[in-house]
């Protein structure tokens, strides 16, 4: 009677997880030690999926752990890799655990580049496979029971899983057999047959009827419930729902028997015999309907005999009135089993191979941070960097400090030759010519690099939408054009830093153009250097002067807040705090991340007196500046005026500003090598997503292919359309087409016309009786003679010997039916009107019930109507 119900396991299709995990955490981790870690696991990670669905699983608890396993694991990446069609895109493919696939091999399967879509197929077997583990228990011992009852719990519980996630897990319609309709009924199948197991368990702990009878009831509402939900549908096995409807009636049975124990123990008869007799009803419903999938005959014998004694009993003992079974109190009904929920992890030997590998939603709000602090330092740095330009570009206006160090006038400034120093010690113009001449080259590259990666994306585009518009509603699956939408946005971001990075190598480029004489006068020996300097001769000298020890102080003081700035900006760049154990601590408490506000108060706390200290410099630079100029005035009036003088100062300030601009441009062109090779390493790694992603679609195109060619092959070429009735039946004594085989016998087939079988040859009559004929007492009808030979190619029947008694009217007899007599008809009955009882013909008085001659044989070809010899009347 325990037949149980277990879950077909899905298929899947080979997937290499090692690769694209490899490929991603190469582009987003830095490399070394944790990177080679990380690769290692998703090795390993792959050769667990192998082992959990790459083999056929034995029904044992050890294949149920490497599936559970393989599902925790899956759980424990999803936060950590962007699985999606246009980030890490691994097409996952399965097969419908119900379809049984066509003549020609075909099966509905669903390709998907979701692991949402993966996790729900692995928990699907992992529920198939315990039930199919529970259904090979022996239910004859306590182990077995409490087995068998754990793992359908478990199944019911992943079933329910699937109902309740697997729509917002795939974003799109599911195969039949993972779609919540299906999945809920499986679900409530389990549930019914653990509650149906605890039945077992208290029927052979001989526990109280009334419990027994309570835990059958809810069994049977269990099943009746799973029964009403799959009744109209044909997405499971056929057999499914007979053997549904069948537990139904057996457990209501069940507790209707162990029931009437309870009301015989509490002497209500009538209802006991009442009970008995609704519980034999509802074996006979099952013997009847559902034997061939289902033995019930212990439990029919079992409440046969207890209803033949309560009759027995109540007939002769008690005489208690039975009462109707609407009268009958109902059962009530005792659960003791629930759908096991699905916590991670499900396995107790689980552990996490990327546990040293931060969620992807911490990655993400670490780059976000990382963004935040720098634009913080880059915002710093560039307003004291500012500031130290706009200083020096006051100073070289002043022509300060060569001004104050030159009251000699015929030698070099020291200022000015520490200038040269440096600007030589740096390589001069040819380091900035050779800047200059790489970066183009860079630009290029990078240029390159784009215009291939979307060349990429354009070419399958373009495929895609061919094959679109010529299978049309056919061609199911994601348009290239939605698909690339992110990739193009990411490319188009790229072109405009290009453009942008042209236009500020323009900029250096024209700014070089205009003062490179200078720098290259500054890059002079000293006495080339100084005989390209105005000599002039000063009327007094200032040396001691009172205002130019003042302007030394003030330029001493601003050299100072200068040197301040580097190192400021130095302690700027330094500061590193790991905000991943922030981001972790707040996404376990939370679930989320508030970025934002997280990151907002850490810099705050980290950045927050070097931000104080860079407004405090530039503060202190603006009154410096406004003192060094009144107090230059002053200066320029205690000097003498003289043309050779002016000239002298113009040159000197022209070198200061060439080496300012010296060091501007040298920084520039640095940075901008620097970003163009920075940015060569970001458009490789963009130009592998899109290889990547469009490789993945070439697959998944190569296959949607294969099924639609399938698919398109199996369809018929065009609909059948019926022959017309003339073309299919021969017109009267019209010779049909020649056939190998003979014409069968006269039968009424579906759609052609019914036709009279052939008549047989009238008996003859001859005028000399034979002798035995005299002894035939008057009344009885003469036993025809022989028939004549039939006419070669007539199809007329074969002469037979005359029968041994006298028969009715010659009904025919068709093979396998043996021939009676009817009631005699009237005259004028048309025989013809009843299909396999036709007279041949109507009974003439001159021929009195002849006897029953042998059916004629199957006609020949082309005489489908053969004409009967003409017999005189008598």
């Amino acid at each position: 009677m325990t037949n149980f119900i277990s879950v077909q396991l899905k298929k899947a299709s080979e997937v290499d997880l090692a690769k694209p995990l490899c490929k991603f955490i190469q582009q987003s981790y830095p490399g070394g030690e944790a990177q080679a870690e990380h690769c290692r696991a998703a090795e390993e990670l792959s050769k667990l999926r192998k082992s959990a669905l790459g083999r056929p699983l034995d029904k044992h608890e050890s294949a149920l752990e490497t599936l559970l396993r393989y599902y925790d694991q899956l759980c424990s990446i999803e936060p950590k890799f962007p699985f999606s069609e246009n980030q890490v895109c691994v097409t996952f493919t399965w097969k419908d655990a119900f379809d049984k696939g066509s003549l020609f091999g075909g099966s509905a399967k669903l390709a998907l580049a979701s692991l949402g879509y993966e996790k729900t197929c692995v928990l699907f077997n992992c529920g198939a496979l315990a039930s199919q583990i529970a259904a090979e228990q022996n239910l004859d011992n306590d182990e077995g029971l409490k087995a068998a009852a754990k793992h359908y719990q478990f199944a019911s519980g992943a079933f329910q899983h699937i109902k309740d996630t697997v729509l917002s897990a795939l974003n799109r319609e599911p195969t039949v057999d993972i779609s919540p309709d299906t999945a809920g009924t499986l679900s409530l199948i389990m549930l019914a047959q653990a509650q149906e197991v605890f039945f077992l368990k208290a029927t052979r702990d001989k526990m109280k009827d009334g419990i027994i009878a309570k835990l059958a009831n809810q069994a049977a509402d269990y099943y009746g419930d799973a029964y009403k939900q799959c009744q109209y549908k044909d997405t499971l096995p056929k057999e499914v729902f007979p053997v549904l409807a069948a537990k139904h009636c057996i457990m209501q049975a069940n507790a209707e028997y162990h029931q009437s124990i309870l009301a015989k123990q509490q002497k209500k008869f009538g209802e006991e015999i009442g009970r008995l007799q609704h519980a034999a009803d509802l074996m006979k419903t099952v013997a009847s309907r559902y034997d061939e999938y289902i033995n019930v005959k212990d439990l029919v014998d079992k409440i046969n005999r207890a209803l033949m004694a309560a009759k027995k009993d109540n007939d002769f003992i008690y005489h208690d009135r039975v009462p109707d079974l609407k009268d009958l109190e109902s059962i009530g009904k005792a659960s003791l089993v629930k759908s096991t929920p699905i916590v991670i992890p499900l396995s107790q030997k689980f552990t996490d191979l990327f546990e040293k590998m931060v969620p992807l939603q911490v990655q993400q709000s670490l780059s976000v941070y990382n963004q935040r602090k720098a634009d913080l330092v880059n915002r710093s740095i560039a307003q004291m960097r500012e500031a130290t330009n706009l200083a020096n570009g006051v100073l070289a206006s002043l022509n300060l400090p060569a001004a104050i160090e030159d009251v000699s006038g015929d030698t070099v400034p020291q200022s000015i030759l520490h200038k040269s120093k440096s600007v030589i010690e740096q390589g001069g113009v040819q380091t900035i010519d050779q800047l200059i001449k790489d970066l183009p080259e860079l630009l290029q590259r990078n240029k390159e690099i784009l215009d291939e990666s979307l060349r990429l994306l354009d070419e399958e585009e373009s495929t895609d939408n061919d094959l679109r518009t010529k299978f049309k509603e056919r061609w199911q699956r994601t348009p290239s054009s939605e698909l690339y939408q992110p990739l193009r946005t990411e490319g188009a971001n790229y072109h405009n830093v290009l453009n942008k990075a042209v236009q500020a190598d323009g900029q250096v480029k024209e700014r070089y153009q205009s003062h490179r004489d200078t720098i290259a006068l500054l890059c002079k020996p000293e006495p080339e250097l100084n005989a390209a300097i105005p000599s002039a001769n000063p009327a007094k000298t200032l040396q001691g002067s009172e205002v130019v020890n003042v302007l030394r102080t003030l330029l001493a003081n601003l050299d100072e807040v200068k040197k301040e700035r580097e190192k400021l900006e130095n302690d700027l760049k330094s500061v590193n705090f790991d905000m991943t154990s922030k981001f972790l601590t707040a996404l376990a408490q939370d679930g989320v991340i508030n970025e934002e506000g997280i990151s907002v108060t850490e810099l705050d706390r980290l950045y927050g007196s070097y931000t104080q200290k860079v407004q405090e410099s530039l503060k202190k630079q603006e009154e410096l500046l406004k003192d060094i100029q009144n107090t230059h005035q002053d200066f320029s009036k205690m000097k003498q005026s003289n043309n050779e003088s002016n000239l002298r100062e113009e040159v000197l300030k022209n070198l200061a500003v060439a080496n300012d601009n010296f060091v501007e441009l040298l920084s520039n062109l640095k940075e901008g090598t620097k970003f163009y090779n920075e940015l060569t390493e970001i458009l490789l790694k963009f130009q592998n997503k899109c290889s990547d992603i469009v490789f993945a679609r070439k697959t998944e195109r190569d296959e949607l292919l294969k099924d639609l060619q399938q698919s398109i092959a199996r369809e018929p070429s065009a609909p059948s359309i019926p022959l017309p009735t003339y073309q299919t039946t021969a017109a009267g004594g019209s010779k049909p087409a020649a056939s190998s085989t003979p014409t069968p016998a006269p039968r009424t087939m579906v759609g052609t016309k019914p036709q009279p079988p052939a008549r047989p040859p009238p008996p003859v009559i001859s005028a000399a009786s034979s002798p035995s004929s005299a002894s035939v007492p008057s009344g009885t009808p003469a036993a025809p003679a022989a028939v004549p030979a039939p006419t070669p190619g007539t199809g007329a029947p074969a002469a037979s010997t005359a029968p041994s008694q006298a028969q009715g009217p010659p009904y025919p007899t068709y093979p396998g039916y043996p021939g009676y007599c009817q009631m005699p008809m009237p005259m004028g009955y048309n025989p013809y009107m009843y299909g396999q009882y036709n007279l041949p013909y109507a009974p003439s008085p001159v021929y009195p019930n002849p006897g029953q001659a042998p059916y004629p044989p199957p006609q020949q070809p082309g005489y489908p109507f053969p004409q009967q010899p003409y017999y005189p009347q008598q």
